[in-house]
């Protein structure tokens, strides 16, 4: 089964679902991560962004909007479709390319906020833990990571806060609700930014369904 990732989308219009919920969490932990940022241009990447409802939906009415310049990485040309017409107007460029791979981000690391949303669901723990240390790669010292993966059986977030640990980041927040299996983690690189390499590949996209029957 192939999942579409268009329609997949439908979810977040839906007030009391998970997404929907997850989505609110996300987007304020951004406001928050722009809020703290220092006067001057604010560097944002997104890996896997669908239609950047997260950083799409905050800029409007966010006073750091017109500071803000990045990159939306998306493979499905209809969500990039839509997140470009999102876009209109403010310094986020939209491309249709692979987010797991360094190179795609060329020009904007190391990034002041970095987005991996939507993403740690659907790849295997071993390449979460192999993201999350490469995340220095991308994010500069005092930059802030936002990241989210569902809290079913087995919950494997303990885990992944603890690799943020081990890699240099401080915990700002988890984000979750009772009756609801969203996380949202945000850190901080309190430790040194690595040297950006274009070659190395994050992470194997292979989608929630097949790693549910995998």
């Amino acid at each position: 089964m192939t999942e579409d990732w268009a329609s997949w989308h439908g979810a977040y219009d839906q007030p009391e679902s998970s997404l929907n919920r997850r989505l609110a969490a996300v987007r304020r932990r951004i406001a928050a991560a722009l809020d703290e940022q220092p006067p001057g241009r604010v560097t944002v990447i997104s890996a896997c962004a669908g239609q950047g409802r997260d950083l799409l939906g905050v800029l409007p009415d966010h006073p750091r909007r017109a500071d803000v310049v990045g990159r939306l990485v998306e493979l499905d040309p209809r969500n990039v479709e839509i997140a470009t017409r999102s876009a209109e107007g403010f310094g986020v460029e939209v491309v249709e390319g692979d987010a797991s791979l360094c190179s795609a981000y060329a020009g904007f690391v190391p990034a002041d906020i970095v987005l991996m949303c939507g993403v740690f669901g659907n790849i295997t723990d071993a390449d979460i833990e192999h993201t999350v240390a490469n995340l220095p790669r991308l994010c500069r010292t005092g930059g802030t990571v936002v990241w989210t993966r569902h809290t079913g059986e087995p919950d494997a977030t303990p885990t992944i806060r603890k690799w943020f640990a081990d890699n240099g980041f401080r915990e700002v927040g988890f984000d979750t609700e009772p009756g609801y299996h969203y996380g949202v983690g945000t850190h901080t690189l309190t430790g040194d930014t690595l040297p950006f390499q274009p070659e190395p590949r994050l992470f194997d996209f292979r989608g929630y369904v097949r790693l549910a029957t995998s």
